[in-house]
């Protein structure tokens, strides 16, 4: 953003408040890139994942996260959630663009709807023997992480959390002989009695 136009909007990363004091008019604008995660309830249909990330492709909208599972086949319904990234009008803009496709029925910001439970799964592949070995299982422990394979030389680790935790456990992994790492995305809900 041009040093002048990131003054005026009150820098370039956050909000401000632009002044027409020749229309008496003062038009507060936020700037501030923030995570969103969006539930969008669609019809269980050929075609309809790639209708909506051609939506977030072909308008140059960044998908950081992207799960999608049937959740009602009685209704043939499926839920996609997706975290992705902008500004508060960029988000507005997405949301308003998901509701229009043809098979979506509900889109939800669950960020901005109130508390809400994102979970994610990880599996992860460390090799190592001796020291480096036991002060895995010991991390793992710590965690809550499950080994759910084992061989002499490597252990695979389940890890259900948030995506803090799991980074977390990632990095402490990457010394004591991390190979390789599958993650799920993330899945939410919202808390309380309501559907999402």
């Amino acid at each position: 953003m041009p040093p002048a136009l990131a003054a005026a909007y009150g820098g370039a990363n956050g909000g401000g408040s632009v002044g027409h004091a020749e229309l008496g008019v003062e038009v507060n604008i936020d700037t501030e890139i923030r995570s969103h995660t969006l539930s969008v309830l669609v019809d269980n249909e050929a075609g309809v994942l790639a209708r909506v990330i051609g939506l977030f492709s072909g308008r140059g909208y960044n998908i950081e996260s992207l799960t999608v599972a049937e959740v009602d086949p009685a209704k043939n319904l499926s839920r996609i959630t997706v975290l992705t990234s902008g500004t508060p009008m960029v988000i507005e803009q997405i949301k308003a663009q998901l509701g229009r496709l043809v098979p979506v029925h509900t889109v939800v910001d669950l960020t901005i709807e109130g508390p809400h439970v994102a979970r994610e799964l990880v599996l992860i592949k460390v090799a190592g023997s001796g020291e480096p070995r036991v002060e895995s299982l010991r991390i793992a422990d710590i965690f809550r992480a499950r080994v759910v394979d084992s061989t002499n030389d490597s252990f695979i680790f389940e890890l259900t959390g948030s995506s803090d935790k799991l980074d977390a456990f990632i990095e402490l992994m990457k010394p004591l002989g991390l190979v390789e790492v599958s993650r799920t995305g993330i899945v939410a809900i919202n808390r309380g009695r309501g559907a999402t």
